[in-house]
């Protein structure tokens, strides 16, 4: 099958290699920066289109990865170039829905990870969530990602919604809170360095263990005394201090409820 990609941000770089690695060319590459399009094309060989409606008859299947914002006004744009064509988005957060409205075979391929272009994965471990239209669309889409991945589950919209918010705790959430920290030691003119062992060894508990199980800290003792000396030394960041009060409180609230207070 050959394939489109409508996208050339980190996701469809990543995503592009995968495909060619697993025998599935890419043809064509458009970006609504022309430029983007011809470098992710020049890097895998594949040629750059200016303008969705240029895409190619003989493509069989599109892969939009760009900003959820855009998805739709995309799809719209895509030229029917086939009846079997299957059009797919990369989004956790975009129902299947949008694609529907403009096409007739459509899924979504949501691989759940975090992707930097200057940082390589290993795409045959990250999970794929996929979603199609029907039958057909969906036995396409399976023999796709099986391909491409190991990890293959089938979700639908509502379910990879929430995973997806899921996702921006466990990702986004904390490498801000990483970010934050990163900031508080370098205004003592430490290092950062000294957190990085404190981080692999919570990320390793996380991975063996419930997160539930493993927590640590003076919020889930309620330790009130420490708290506040915490909240005294941030009193001149007011938007740090009440983050910091906002999630002890609701670490102190969750190890207090019945069913995790006797953990």
């Amino acid at each position: 099958m050959k394939v489109a990609l409508l996208g050339a941000g980190n996701v469809a770089m990543h995503i592009s290699k995968a495909l060619i690695k697993a025998g599935y060319p890419i043809k064509q590459v458009w970006s609504r920066n022309h430029q983007n399009a011809i470098d992710l094309a020049l890097e895998i060989g594949a040629n750059s289109i200016s303008q969705i409606s240029d895409l190619n008859s003989q493509i069989d299947v599109v892969i939009i990865a760009v900003s959820d914002s855009a998805i739709e006004n995309v799809v719209s744009q895509i030229p029917v170039l086939n009846q079997q064509q299957l059009i797919l988005h990369t989004s956790g957060s975009t129902g299947l829905s949008v694609l529907e409205k403009h096409a007739q075979n459509c899924g979504v391929l949501y691989p759940l990870q975090t992707f930097s272009k200057d940082h390589d994965l290993d795409f045959s471990t990250i999970p794929l969530l996929i979603e199609a239209n029907h039958y057909r669309a969906e036995e396409q889409l399976l023999m796709i990602a099986k391909q491409l991945s190991q990890k293959v589950e089938k979700v639908n919209s509502e379910k990879r919604m929430r995973i997806h918010v899921s996702a921006v705790f466990a990702c986004n959430f904390t490498n801000h809170f990483y970010a934050i920290a990163e900031k508080l030691v370098q205004d003592t003119d430490l290092s950062f360095e000294l957190l990085r062992p404190l981080i692999i060894e919570t990320a390793q508990k996380a991975m063996l263990n419930s997160p539930i199980a493993v927590q640590t800290g003076p919020a889930k003792r309620n330790d009130k005394i420490t708290i506040n000396k915490h909240l005294e030394l941030l009193k001149n960041n007011p938007q740090l201090q009440n983050l910091y009060a906002t999630v002890s409180q609701d670490i102190v609230k969750m190890y207090q409820s019945p069913d995790l207070s006797h953990k």
